[in-house]
């Protein structure tokens, strides 16, 4: 166990809404329970694979299930950094399956995915932080199911190229990687991350990875951030040549993570996907209950279909 997510050092970073404060009614979900979201459930479970949709309490875990899409946490299940946003469990992971790449691409095949999203806790105890079993995974969904969309949602790498490198090589059909809140809110937020860092990570996917790469990042709202500053976030964004953009709510998992300054409305997020748009951006999902995976096949298809009405033009 780690000391608390909303105090580090034992600091107080700031107040914010109780933990038990009733919530929005647009926060509302119903709880999941589909015919298949069930059966992916029993599946994922059987063959001891980890998703982010349930590790991080995903709202949207029984609409996306439902789709056919799914993502997929790879090196286990314990992240070497401490974000104060963030439920999955912090600590020295000792858990590394070589054959994990084969049995996340085996189980996309049995599962009929059209679009996976593989994503990772950050692993900064390895030598390439984790680089290579991206690569394993991408490879192995494209030989076993070549038909499906893979899409990667990367840490940082601590800003080396030469990971990043190995996984863009492999030419996903998008590259994700969020930087989560504005540069001012970095040192509460996340820390052991830097957000210039994350941008130039972005800039360096797309500059590798040219056309062939649809590069997406994502922020959330609720931290005590302000609408300039979202703003300023997508400016710098999109001078890093992101394409797809994601922007939602942040929910405090336990009362061990940082609070909820506060809950923004609908027509806020109406009104940042009105500003990103007017930036350039190719695609934009913003809403109380978007996260990063959500509707991921439709993100990737607009921009194609955008790219391809240009090329037509």
């Amino acid at each position: 166990m780690t000391r608390s997510r909303a105090n580090p050092g034992g600091m107080r970073v700031g107040e914010g809404l109780p933990f038990r404060e009733r919530k929005p009614p647009w926060l509302k979900v119903p709880a999941p329970g589909g015919p298949t979201y069930r059966h992916l459930k029993s599946m994922i479970h059987e063959q001891n694979l980890h998703t982010v949709c349930e590790e991080a309490n995903c709202p949207n875990v029984g609409e996306c299930w439902e789709r056919g899409t799914a993502t997929f946490m790879i090196l286990g299940d314990v992240c070497t950094r401490r974000c104060g946003f963030c439920n999955v469990q912090t600590g020295k992971p000792t858990w590394n399956d070589p054959l994990e790449p084969m049995r996340v691409a085996a189980s996309v095949k049995r599962m009929g995915l059209r679009h996976a999203v593989v994503t990772s806790v950050d692993r900064d105890d390895l030598p390439d932080y984790g680089a290579g079993a991206f690569v394993g995974v991408i490879r192995s969904i494209r030989m076993l199911a070549p038909a499906c969309k893979v899409e990667v949602l990367t840490p940082d790498f601590r800003g080396q190229e030469m990971p990043l490198a190995k996984v863009v090589h492999e030419r996903p059909d998008v590259f994700n990687h969020n930087v989560e809140t504005v540069s001012r809110l970095y040192p509460k937020v996340r820390r052991g991350s830097d957000f210039r860092r994350s941008a130039r990570v972005m800039r360096l996917a797309k500059e590798m990875g040219s056309d062939e790469v649809v590069t997406k990042s994502g922020l959330m709202v609720g931290l005590g951030e302000s609408f300039e500053e979202m703003v300023e976030a997508f400016a710098i964004l999109r001078e890093h040549h992101v394409q797809v953009l994601t922007v939602g709510q942040y929910l405090r998992p336990t009362e061990q993570h940082l609070p909820v300054v506060r809950y923004w409305h609908p027509d806020e997020f109406a009104a940042l996907e009105r500003a990103a748009y007017g930036l350039g951006f190719e695609s934009v999902a913003a809403g109380p209950l978007v996260r990063s995976s959500y509707h991921a096949d439709e993100s990737a298809r607009e921009v194609a279909e955008r790219r391809a009405s240009a090329a037509a033009a």
